[in-house]
């Protein structure tokens, strides 16, 4: 499962657990400070604040080439550019400056921390595991434009697939419509797949002209099979099929130049050789 819908919106399987551990940990330092009336939810929040800052610095460092010239793409957390490491590693030394700062809180502090990680890297590593044995490229009825009935596997012939999931009514889909256009002109080891959800072809081409789009692989998804049978329930979401056709990594959200770097990292670095003519209009 990719995402978790709650009412009209959705969260993405990482946010959710995320948001698990800070209660987790919230709970359990409330608990330990509770004889000596000891709140840590202020301290928790800053260790918490301070971890998504450093994890969104850290990424911007390590994909800094693909924000030139997009500035305020840099603040812009809507792409979900976090990275991983960078993020624990300030949370643990916030932790440890407040673990010797704050001597009356260490022990109710220590015990929320630990929780919350370990709720955070068990929830984590389960779901990992399980997608990891069970998601690969879905058998779902896809057609093209013409409404002719598509196979998915004949399409990705052995290659790499990004596999976008999007509506012509979903605002952010619309916005990364360019990055996915310009990395599919520059990577031709690599298949892009944009599987409309829920419309009909007609509505398809005619939003493809207005946008001036040039796609390849546009399939019309009528019922929604592809989401549902990915665990994705909010748009756009995109996916990561290696040439196995093994899901390898998946972006719920706005892609940017860099969040979508990250996720063809996880591809074999021969398919990730520019063409001829994305190296000519460097």
């Amino acid at each position: 499962m990719l995402s978790v819908g709650v009412g009209p919106f959705s969260l993405s399987m990482g946010h959710l657990l995320l948001v698990l551990a800070f209660i987790v940990a919230l709970i359990v330092g409330a608990l330990a400070g509770r004889k000596e009336n000891l709140p840590i939810s202020g301290a928790l929040a800053d260790i918490f604040l301070a971890a998504m800052v450093g994890a969104r610095i850290g990424f911007v460092v390590r994909y800094f080439e693909h924000y030139q010239g997009d500035w305020l793409g840099i603040i812009d957390i809507r792409d979900g550019g976090f990275d991983i490491v960078s993020g624990l590693a300030v949370a643990l030394a916030i932790t440890g400056y407040l673990l010797w700062r704050r001597n009356n809180i260490r022990r109710p502090l220590g015990y929320a921390v630990a929780s919350g990680l370990m709720t955070w890297a068990f929830t984590t590593g389960v779901i990992a595991l399980i997608n990891n044995q069970t998601q690969g490229l879905p058998e779902v009825a896809l057609t093209d434009l013409n409404e002719q009935p598509v196979s998915l596997d004949a399409l990705t012939q052995g290659q790499p697939t990004v596999v976008n999931l999007w509506a012509t009514w979903c605002p952010p889909c619309i916005r990364e419509m360019p990055v996915l256009e310009e990395a599919q002109g520059r990577y031709q080891g690599i298949n892009f797949v944009f599987a409309n959800q829920g419309e009909h072809p007609e509505t398809i081409s005619r939003f493809l002209n207005e946008q001036q789009l040039d796609l390849e692989h546009v399939l019309s998804d009528r019922q929604g099979g592809f989401g549902r049978a990915a665990g994705s329930h909010g748009l756009p979401t995109t996916l990561f099929y290696n040439a196995k056709g093994k899901l390898v990594d998946s972006h719920m959200g706005e892609l940017s130049r860099a969040s979508l770097a990250r996720g063809l990292e996880r591809f074999d670095a021969s398919h990730l050789e520019p063409s001829p003519a994305a190296v000519l209009n460097q």
